[in-house]
């Protein structure tokens, strides 16, 4: 008999299966190139779910060292992730215009004004969080760090 708990009924689940049948729906006959705002979905995607991993490895490392740090690592691979969408997303076709930013708009991060500063914010305010929890040489090594047994 399974055990009785009292936290909340796990959504988790269903944001997966709702990426799912998004894939299966559009991407087979949907456009060439992603668009932005599939871009920016996709990064406030990936940076809940990176504040969702955070919260379980904050909780979870004290407790269960390996678990945690396995956490740890797939925390950091996620932020990883977020950070090439939004690069993705300052590289990618302007909306109205069709035109591609250039290397130079991309490397100066010109704003590009509202709504689209949206997604800046948001990626700035992870950023904010990522500083406070890892270090520069976590974010740049192709391993993520120890991982005990």
């Amino acid at each position: 008999m399974p055990a009785s708990t009292s936290t909340a009924p796990d959504f988790v689940p269903y944001a997966t299966a709702a990426i799912d049948f998004h894939r299966s729906l559009n991407v087979p006959g949907g456009p060439l190139v992603t668009s932005r705002a599939e871009l920016d979905s996709l990064h406030e995607h990936l940076v809940s779910l990176h504040g969702l991993l955070d919260a379980h490895t904050e909780r979870t490392l004290p407790l269960l060292p390996a678990e945690g740090d396995h956490l740890r690592a797939a925390r950091t691979r996620l932020w990883q992730a977020a950070d090439h969408l939004h690069a993705a997303y300052h590289a990618s076709p302007r909306s109205g215009s069709g035109e591609v930013p250039g290397p130079d708009d991309c490397r100066a991060r010109l704003p590009e004004g509202a709504p689209k500063l949206t997604l800046c914010r948001r990626h700035q305010q992870t950023a904010r969080l990522v500083r406070r929890r890892t270090t520069a040489a976590d974010l740049r090594t192709p391993f993520t760090g120890l991982v005990r047994r």
